[in-house]
């Protein structure tokens, strides 16, 4: 995802400056080690459900003062420091911003992709 265009493409919305006084990013990278016992990560595959990502946004964009959450993850094998996963959460006031970007990255993570760290011999 190239953020720039994303924010870009968000503020010509023309809705946006009636709608929108916060927005809040998540980029996720590939760690070199594994978050459970910290052996080196060699690479990373990820499969995610992109009709799970698809539901999980159209539900947080229901919620108070949320004008729009945009998801990208990527697929198949990354590599440590390659980018995993976007999320942009845009909407009227941080009370209503943080929340949800707290809970877009949750349930991504926990209900729409499937990681297998493949590790350092």
């Amino acid at each position: 995802m190239d953020i720039n265009q994303a924010l870009s493409d968000l503020k010509d919305h023309p809705q946006f400056t009636e709608k929108v006084g916060m927005i809040l990013i998540h980029n996720g990278v590939v760690r070199e080690w594994s978050r459970e016992d910290k052996r080196g990560v060699k690479q990373l595959e990820v499969n995610p459900d992109l009709e799970k990502i698809r539901t999980i946004q159209r539900d947080l964009e229901n919620k108070p003062g949320i004008f729009k959450v945009i998801v990208q993850s990527s697929q198949g094998v990354c590599k440590p420091g390659d980018d995993l996963l976007y999320i942009i959460v845009a909407g009227d006031i941080r009370e209503n911003v943080k929340p949800v970007l707290s809970e877009a990255l949750e349930r991504i993570k926990t209900e729409a992709i499937n990681k297998h760290e493949v590790y350092i011999s």
